[in-house]
């Protein structure tokens, strides 16, 4: 592919269009795009990542005007740089047919109901048995995340969470999302189960979130921490639990249990940041119930919803009245 500087601009398209193309790009830099290499090409591949964009580049993928190539080298009116994008290459992780809710699916994305005890991806102690494998051998269309053949988780749930998961094909769809959740373009809906009655019953936590100072494997509550907002409102009061509708607007790590525990009312099940009890459930209430944004190919706002599953449906039940 060759373009000029005007060319690679109205060429631009509002969304993505298919996944992630490979093979050789050529540009010829305008008057005005005077920039760092990263930056010039980033604004021209919106497909690939800066993290992607600068792998290539240290890969020796990228020239400059026939030469060699440094991510912060400023390029100038009338250089001609080449971008080779080699094809993805296979993913080290096993594909595995365990069984998976699809909510929603086309050549970009999946929107998935993960059950809960499912770890989102492989780690030391789950190094199997994941939302990554299922996907892996689910999907036959994937075309690469970051150069590799496996699918692009775009935000997580905590392994005991049920609920949506919006999960990206291709590196174009995985960016236009993940710019989307940053911008506070995503809508996320949940729903939690917590001890005792928030006061008010309706409004929003604004408190930032970092590492407890005191226990490094938890989040807390802390000055100087990240800035977290969550609104809640309250569904249901009973005796001991109250019901809430929870819609955070930034996505820390365990944002919401952290901030329903920090105004005293922990979530039912959750031993981490409140108190286990397994009279009502043997995990954390928490279950991501909606999930709302624009399609990256059409730009079509859609929304998702997934119902509370079983064992939080029979939770409920115990928990009324």
């Amino acid at each position: 592919m060759y373009v000029t500087e005007r060319q690679a601009a109205a060429a631009e398209p509002p969304g993505v269009r298919g996944g992630q193309a490979t093979g050789t790009r050529t540009f010829v830099v305008g008057a005005s795009a005077e920039d760092r290499l990263d930056r010039y090409l980033a604004g021209r591949c919106p497909d690939l990542s800066r993290t992607r964009l600068t792998r290539l580049i240290s890969d020796g993928l990228v020239t400059v005007n026939g030469g060699g190539a440094k991510a912060s080298m400023t390029v100038h009116r009338g250089d001609e740089i080449t971008l080779v994008v080699p094809a993805p290459t296979p993913t080290s992780l096993e594909a595995e047919a365990l069984p998976l809710a699809i909510v929603y699916e086309d050549a970009d994305l999946l929107v998935v109901d993960k059950p809960p005890g499912l770890p989102v991806h492989p780690s030391p102690g789950h190094p199997s048995h994941t939302l990554v494998n299922a996907l892996l051998a689910h999907c036959t269309d994937l075309s690469g995340i970051g150069g590799v053949l496996r699918p692009g988780i775009v935000h997580r749930l905590d392994m005991d969470t049920s609920g949506l998961v919006v999960v990206a094909k291709h590196d174009a769809a995985h960016q236009a999302l993940a710019r989307a959740l940053k911008e506070r373009r995503v809508t996320k809906v949940y729903l939690a189960l917590v001890w005792g009655r928030p006061q008010p019953p309706e409004g929003s936590i604004d408190a930032p979130i970092g590492r407890d100072r005191r226990n490094r494997k938890r989040m807390a509550v802390v000055s100087g921490g990240r800035e977290a907002q969550t609104s809640y409102r309250t569904l249901e009061a009973h005796g001991e639990t109250s019901l809430l509708e929870l819609r955070p607007r930034t996505g820390r790590t365990h944002q919401i249990r952290v901030h329903l525990a920090s105004m005293g009312h922990p979530i039912v099940g959750d031993g981490v940041y409140g108190r286990r009890r397994t009279d009502l459930v043997a995990r954390q209430f928490l279950h991501a119930a909606g999930l709302g944004f624009r399609l990256p190919s059409t730009g079509e706002h859609r929304e998702f919803t997934a119902p509370l599953p079983p064992d939080l449906q029979q939770a409920l039940a115990r928990a009324r009245p």
